[in-house]
């Protein structure tokens, strides 16, 4: 019987979420399994992957064979480094303690991947929050001068025309009492001319 560790769909419409089995390769999808190794949510960001480790890893070990899914899921976690690391100690590579101080600097050098991402993601949110607040500010304020706008009388435009028309007035008047006087002097000439 030829084992396979896939994965079996769940959850509702849109929203699926996954158990990582080992399975009969003959057998349905959603169908018998043998043993449940994990599970692999994609909705939530980062994906939340659990898996057992030990039973993973043997499985791995006896040599079952893998979906390209479960491949993926299998080398996040470092199952199959670890199965790496464990054939160079059957070939005389390494030793068991070897194996330990690389298996557990990987590990650390991936938690703290994960955390500068969750870190990254929390900041995002953040910085997305306070800029669609300040945009909300804004178009409030906007909202604000032009309601204040439409409900403020227009006395103060009248009252701008008005000044503009005693200012036009003002000047007329100047330049009317200005030309009777230069024209009083072209007119006397005339005269005197009619006269002679």
């Amino acid at each position: 019987m030829a084992t396979r560790i896939r994965l079996q769909r769940h959850g509702k419409k849109s929203k699926a979420f996954f158990h990582l089995v080992v399975a009969d390769s003959r057998a349905k999808r959603d169908g018998k399994f043998i043993e449940k190794l994990g599970i692999y949510n994609p909705n939530t960001n980062p994906a939340t992957i659990e898996i057992n480790f030990e039973s993973a890893l043997q499985w791995v070990r006896t040599g079952a064979e893998m979906s390209e899914t479960a491949r993926a899921l299998l080398s996040y976690k470092g199952i199959l480094y670890k199965n790496h690391l464990i054939n160079g100690i059957q070939k005389g590579a390494l030793t068991e303690a070897d194996v330990e101080t690389k298996f557990a600097a990987w590990e650390a050098e991936k938690a703290s991947k994960i955390n500068a991402k969750k870190e990254g993601l929390s900041n995002n949110a953040v910085a997305s929050k306070a800029a669609a607040l300040k945009a909300e500010a804004e178009t409030n304020a906007a909202k604000a001068k032009a309601i204040e706008a439409k409900n403020t009388p227009e006395v103060v435009e009248e009252e701008v025309v008005a000044e503009e028309a005693t200012e036009e007035t003002a000047e007329e008047a100047t330049s009317t009492e200005e030309a009777p006087a230069s024209e009083t002097p072209a007119e006397e000439a005339s005269t005197d001319e009619t006269q002679a």
